[in-house]
């Protein structure tokens, strides 16, 4: 007697960006009729589960999704396939590993035209650590540069996994798409049915809801989840009572209860998503369960960085804002800070520079602010001479150096799997980022992992910008915390006319100093519009200017008006104009644009030098 698990299969979709994730999610949804075909093209006919612009724009996903789909096989059953849509990108990789383990399989993505490339590789791993089984797709066949011989060849050789069971498909035509899901039947396990056991399950994601609240997104791995039950977050040790179960079937559908291995959500009346946390372990507060799911973590931020309105009288405006992406960004972390430049506004902490990037955008586009934000910074751990240790992540409050016994800064492990032709300009760079190699491993005859200690400080600025254009977009970055060591480092000032702009200061190491202060004036002149007086840019350290950029003033042409006659004439003008240009830089304020600011943080990449 086969149970319900036996007809449940959880599955999640790992690939390079732009092979066609999203495009293959869609073809699902609409083969196993979870969306009319009308209401799909009303829906924009593209990327349903990608519900930010920002995701549809960049060709990324951002929140993991979730969506149960009914297909009836060709044996007559019929199935509840649960796909868990992952992000792709290093800044959100702890969410992508919990949506993993909520899996027992994993498709593969391959483009039939462009081959295995770099992304995939670091989530192929972490698919492989949770014992997931790989079923690899080759998709994109309908194109005329597609060469399905050679990608078979790559799925060999690069992956290690078995070509014969790679499923041809084109997610865009709908090529292929049953044979797909008859192969997902057939390959992906079932869940293990432990419906007896005392509850266990995973949270991978949640969502606030303005109506209902936070959903919270879970997998049962034990027991079950029904309404009315008091259960207890392991290690929060928070406790709540479930209200409603239900399924993901794009819209939210209630159900009695979530059994053993199925995929769905519950409300518990949690009023703020910072009142939960990614991969928590859920049991029943009266029978718990003996341990919880192991790979929980605290995602602590690592890039810090100030948000300021563009005009003061918007800081409510933005204090709402900040809030409102709170309850949907639980990785989010802010407090409030203040500047003598730019006036009230929050110091918010990040999993990355993406993830800084995108609060920005959904700042700007959900709320409809214009904000600014300070130069990005790390958490650097500070020792006073009479022994005090405290952590500071804002330059605007680094102390005196002379106070100062030791500074440490972060460190990470970084794992960079690339093709061997790129080995040598990858440890170069590496290596200027103060990189120190600790190992070298050749995987196979074509890739190489390479394994650093690096200042994370290093790798704020373009590291992986480079890391991109230096593997024409092969390599695979990934990277783990691994604890402080000390470093040189000084505060750098940025002057406009003599006058600091704080919201400009940067902590930089010594020996990058006048490199990163040439860089940043540079970035400044192309930025600041000219003014009817010349504007000196410098970058000092202390009392010592490291590198200056002047913009030009606006001149009118006063000398238009002589035609010949003695060069005097000529020459007095000029003086006349240019003792107006004196008087005018003693009064006149320099505006800094907002896009000043984002030039600082974009640093020279490799195509600029």
């Amino acid at each position: 007697m086969k149970s319900k698990q036996d007809f449940i299969r959880n599955f999640c979709i790992i690939a390079h960006i732009d092979h066609g994730k999203s495009t293959l999610a869609d073809r699902f949804i609409q083969k196993t009729g979870v969306v009319s075909d009308r209401d799909f093209n009303a829906a924009g006919g593209k990327q349903i589960l990608d519900s930010m612009d920002i995701e549809r724009e960049r060709g990324i996903t951002i929140k993991s999704q979730a969506v149960a789909m009914q297909y009836t096989a060709k044996d007559g059953n019929t199935y509840t396939l649960n796909l868990v849509d992952t992000p792709g990108h290093v800044d959100f990789t702890y969410e992508v590993s919990r949506a993993i383990q909520s899996c027992e399989g994993a498709l593969l993505l391959v483009d039939a035209s462009q081959g295995v490339e770099a992304q995939t590789l670091s989530n192929l791993y972490l698919a492989m650590e949770h014992d997931l089984h790989i079923i690899p797709v080759i998709n994109k066949i309908d194109l005329p540069s597609a060469d399905i011989d050679r990608i078979k060849q790559e799925i060999e050789d690069d992956l290690g996994l078995d070509s014969d069971l790679a499923v041809a498909i084109s997610a865009k035509n709908g090529i292929g798409i049953e044979d797909l899901l008859e192969a997902l039947i057939e390959q992906i396990p079932a869940p293990k049915a432990l419906s007896e056991k005392p509850l266990k399950a995973n949270i991978f994601d949640s969502h606030y809801d303005p109506y209902r609240g936070v959903i919270i997104h879970v997998r049962v791995f034990e027991g079950r989840l029904t309404k009315g039950q008091n259960i207890l977050l392991m290690n929060t040790q928070a406790q709540y009572k479930v209200e409603t179960t239900g399924i993901f079937r794009i819209k939210l559908e209630e159900n009695e209860a979530l059994e053993a291995g199925e995929v769905g959500y519950i409300l518990a009346g949690v009023k703020s998503i910072g009142d939960l946390r990614v991969g928590d372990t859920i049991t029943d507060l009266d029978n718990p369960c003996d341990a919880p799911l192991p790979g929980f973590k605290e995602v602590k931020p690592v890039v810090f960085s100030s948000i300021y309105p563009l005009s003061s009288d918007q800081y409510d405006e933005l204090t709402e804002a900040m809030e409102k992406l709170r309850l949907n960004d639980a990785a989010l972390v802010y407090e409030k800070d203040s500047a003598a430049a730019l006036g009230v506004g929050f110091r918010c902490g990040f999993l990355g520079l993406l993830h800084l990037e995108v609060t920005q955008e959904r700042i700007e586009r959900e709320f409809n602010l214009g904000i600014l934000l300070t130069s990005p910074s790390v958490r650097y751990r500070l020792t006073d001479k009479k022994g005090h240790t405290w952590m500071l992540d804002n330059p605007a409050k680094y102390p005196e150096p002379s106070q100062l016994e030791l500074c440490e800064e972060p460190m990470i492990k970084a794992t960079i799997i690339t093709p061997t032709e790129y080995v040598g300009s990858l440890m170069a760079l590496c290596m200027k980022k103060r990189g120190i190699q600790e190992q070298m491993i050749y995987l196979d005859t074509k890739r190489v992992e390479l394994i650093f200690q690096m200042p994370l400080a290093e790798v704020l600025f373009d590291f992986y910008d480079s890391l991109k254009s230096l593997s024409r977009g092969y390599a695979s970055f990934d990277y783990q915390e691994s604890g402080f060591a000390p470093t040189d480092v000084v505060k750098m000032d940025i002057l406009l006319n003599g006058e600091v702009v704080d919201a400009l200061s940067q902590l930089v190491f010594r020996g990058n100093a006048r490199e990163r202060g040439l860089q940043i004036c540079e970035r400044l002149k192309e930025e600041i519009p000219k003014h009817q007086f010349k504007i000196a840019i410098q970058a000092a350290i202390g009392g010592t200017v490291v590198a200056r950029e002047t913009v030009s003033a606006l001149r009118k042409d006063v000398t238009a008006k002589c035609y010949g006659g003695d060069i005097t004439r000529k020459k007095k003008l000029l003086e006349r104009q240019k003792e107006g240009k004196k008087r005018l830089k003693m009064v006149g304020n320099v505006e800094l644009p907002q896009s000043a600011f984002l030039a600082v943080l974009k640093s020279k990449g490799p195509q600029d030098s």
